[in-house]
């Protein structure tokens, strides 16, 4: 299971939320007041993390929307070919590819960590130390 449920109103700036079956980083939330005959509305802004999309989400503020479950790991560069990185996780030994995000492809060189972000089976890379 790499999702839960939570209330829309539970959601905050900074934390994350499933749009059109994408994980987003929350980045933005509008409410509306509650009118004659309806709810409140919430507005609810994300950035994909895999794939960086700006998303949008419609939804009364008492429904219930899906969170990723979000996983770091860590993994240990094997070898860097220009912007694919071969890893090695460091709890199970598996070797799996990544593309490296361009702002980090100067810091990738074998032999570093690199810090993951894992959530509904997707991998990214976020830093090298």
């Amino acid at each position: 299971m790499s999702k839960i449920f939570s209330s829309a109103k539970e959601l905050k700036e900074g934390k994350y939320v499933i749009i059109e079956d994408i994980p987003c980083r929350i980045v933005n939330i509008d409410s509306s007041k509650p009118g004659k005959h309806g709810a409140a509305k919430m507005r609810v802004t994300g950035i994909g993390i895999f794939d960086g999309q700006k998303k949008q989400l419609l939804v009364p503020s008492d429904a219930d929307v899906e969170v990723p479950l979000i996983e770091r790991q860590t993994a240990q560069v094997v070898s860097v070919n220009g912007n694919t990185v071969q890893l090695m996780d460091t709890t199970t030994y598996e070797v799996f590819e990544l593309t490296i995000p361009e702002e980090l492809v100067k810091d990738a060189a074998a032999g570093k960590e690199a810090e993951l972000m894992c959530a509904m089976e997707k991998k990214a890379i976020t830093r090298f130390r």
